[in-house]
């Protein structure tokens, strides 16, 4: 195998690791007793997320930090959830419980920003919700946060009307990306066009 197929091949993988985008939510030292004394290792909770609406978390123990956050990464690509945005917000309000979390979600108008905190901020950020307005009503453990996020983010109820509302707004950022792309084709071409005559 020759170096450039070797880079052209490493450039790839690159590409599928850059694809999400990850944030370390919590990273522990836990010890288990055994018969020699105790092993201790690390838990590192992670979350990924594509900015467009696709996110998802991962909870795995190593030896070392860095073996956990990889095997977190990759529990958490096989825990992928599609949140449903409706005019660059959720489609209604909801307050998750699970265990001893409580959390409130409510959609916000175009302007607000994410207004929550701890680590449902960055999974939202992560997820790419532009306006939410979240609060964390119950205990401060960000691994329970985080899965009650999760569990509230994918069972959404999205009627017919809004899947409408949704569809039209995926086809104007399709037409939207269109017509950038072809703006800067065109400004490509004729920029080299220029070029030839001052060739010339």
């Amino acid at each position: 195998m020759s170096n450039n197929q070797r880079k052209s091949g490493g450039s790839r993988k690159g590409g599928a690791d850059r694809e999400f985008e990850q944030r370390v939510i919590d990273i522990a030292r836990v010890t288990r007793v055994m018969k020699g004394g105790k092993r201790m290792r690390f838990r590192a909770c992670v979350a990924i997320g594509d900015q467009k609406g696709k996110c998802g978390i991962g909870l795995a123990k190593g030896a070392d930090v860095t073996i956990a956050i990889n095997k977190a990464v990759n529990q958490a690509k096989k825990n992928l959830i599609i949140i449903p945005i409706i005019k660059n917000t959720i489609p209604h309000r909801m307050y998750i419980k699970e265990k001893s979390a409580k959390i409130l979600l409510k959609p916000a108008p175009m302007g607000t920003g994410i207004k929550a905190g701890g680590a449902v901020r960055a999974v939202l950020e992560i997820a790419g919700v532009p306006n939410i307005v979240a609060k964390i009503l119950g205990c401060n453990n960000k691994v329970n946060n985080v899965k009650a996020l999760l569990s509230g983010l994918n069972s959404f109820v999205v009627n017919d009307r809004v899947k409408v509302e949704k569809r039209k707004q995926d086809k104007k950022n399709n037409a939207e990306q269109n017509g950038k792309q072809m703006e800067k084709s065109q400004t490509g071409k004729t920029i080299k066009k220029e070029e030839k005559k001052e060739v010339k």
